[in-house]
């Protein structure tokens, strides 16, 4: 086997695997790909470097000395503090602030899915980044309230071409915003309505353009009226559990993406592998079975059916970090992020197939016509793909702060124009990809 086809296989089952800088010839519909190796996370923004964060003055040297380094950036910049500036040296001996809010979702620990069972922090690996043809430009017209520094999550677009945005923000902070199609904010959606997310993950717009929001570590999916008003509170405030029918118990474990059956059926994809606490046969009889899952409602909240995803073989997966219902045939796909695939089942639940992909899946997305996209998250790109998986083009610059890269794609939208839009989770932006005039 040719060295580049064993890095690309390499790389699609485990995301692991050293290699040298190839690029692999390809079909003539796919646009090519490069590897570039990267740390898999542990970046400026994550570390404490960004702009707001307490290490802030400390940015240039987290970016130069601390990126891929285990123990974080505290422990890093403590060994090299002979090379800190002093005003580096000022902000590290600031003690950590301690969180007002006790985010009710323990660490992973003790099970095989863990990352720290690999000796601490993520790793660096060889992501594939995928050559750029399909003419998408990049802006950023969306002005969010300078005050707030958090990550965005996703977003999502409405019929009206209103673009809904989720923000990882302090307790206290609104998370929720609405701006209309001239890129206006026109809606802040106060904590008093929603509270305090715990951790801001997949948001959704129905057909009604009802707007659903997935609180992952908060364990709650929250649909709000068009108007911002709160309509309906699946799962109880941070008690994550099992959904157990016979006996009357409605929790969720870990709720990360939502997405609608063509006839209004909700799809709630829960459990985020190696960032989910090991709840398997714990001593609380509401949360035992510890595993991946999609939960199948009507759109009351009807309980309809649920699946298990365990962790290997055939229609297994590990976590399911975003769902989309294939509006041609209402099977639902779902994005097992760090085993590198897609996982296919009927609307009833039946295992259809398992697609291997070149990258992380973390957000799988139907458009307007019917065509189908991937978020490679910390790979730094969206995909558009056909149903067997095949890359037909890409959009993004790979993993970085500069325009047209991203830390970490996520949930996205498109409008009517067919531009694109999706946040990023370590970034405080929207990127507008403008679609090519024909």
């Amino acid at each position: 086997m040719r060295a580049s086809s064993f890095i690309a296989v390499a790389v699609g089952i485990a995301g692991l695997v050293a290699g040298r800088a190839l690029a692999e010839p390809q079909s003539q519909s796919s646009p090519g790909f490069s590897i570039v190796r990267q740390s898999q996370s542990a970046n400026i923004s994550e570390l404490g470097g960004e702009k707001g964060g307490q290490l802030e003055a400390c940015s240039s040297e987290i970016g130069q000395y601390c990126i891929g380094k285990e123990g974080g950036a505290r422990a890093c910049l403590t060994r090299i503090s002979e090379k800190l500036s002093g005003e580096c040296k000022s902000a590290l001996a600031m003690p950590a602030p301690a969180s007002t809010v006790k985010n009710p979702v323990p660490r992973c620990a003790h099970s095989p899915l863990c990352s720290t069972t690999r000796g601490g922090g993520k790793p660096v690996v060889d992501r594939v980044v995928w050559n750029q043809t399909t003419g998408y430009t990049f802006a950023y017209p969306f002005a969010l309230p300078n005050e707030l520094h958090g990550g965005m999550s996703g977003v999502a677009v409405d019929s009206k071409d209103n673009l809904w945005a989720f923000e990882r923000n302090a307790p206290g902070q609104p998370q929720l915003f609405e701006f209309d199609s001239h890129h206006k904010l026109i809606r802040t959606i106060s904590p008093d309505v929603i509270g305090y997310i715990f951790k801001a993950h997949g948001i959704a717009v129905d057909a009604a353009d009802n707007v659903w929001i997935c609180d992952a570590d908060g364990s709650v999916v929250m649909k709000l009226s068009p108007e911002g008003k709160l309509l309906m509170t699946i799962g109880t405030r941070a008690k994550r559990g099992d959904w157990d029918e016979s006996k009357g118990q409605r929790l969720l474990w870990q709720p990360m993406d939502i997405s609608f059956g063509r006839n209004g059926d909700l799809y709630i994809s829960e459990g985020h592998a190696d960032e989910s606490p090991d709840d398997v046969d714990t001593p609380d009889p509401a949360n035992v079975v510890g595993a991946s899952r999609i939960l199948h409602l009507d759109r009351t909240g009807k309980f309809i059916n649920q699946w298990y995803g365990n962790s290997w073989g055939p229609g297994k997966f590990t976590m399911a970090h975003g769902i989309a219902v294939d509006p041609r045939n209402g099977d639902v796909w779902i994005g097992d992020r760090e085993q590198y695939r897609l996982v296919v089942y009927s609307g009833e639940g039946k295992f259809i197939k398992t697609l291997s992909m070149k990258n992380l899946t973390c957000a799988v997305y139907f458009d307007r016509h019917g065509e189908l996209w991937v978020a490679t998250g910390n790979d730094g790109q969206l995909i558009h793909i056909d149903r067997d998986g095949n890359v037909l083009g890409a959009i993004g610059k790979g993993r970085g702060r500069d325009e047209g890269q991203f830390m970490e794609t996520n949930f996205m939208g498109m409008d009517s124009a067919g531009n694109l839009y999706t946040g990023d989770t370590s970034v405080p932006r929207i990127t507008e990809m403008v679609a090519p005039r024909r």
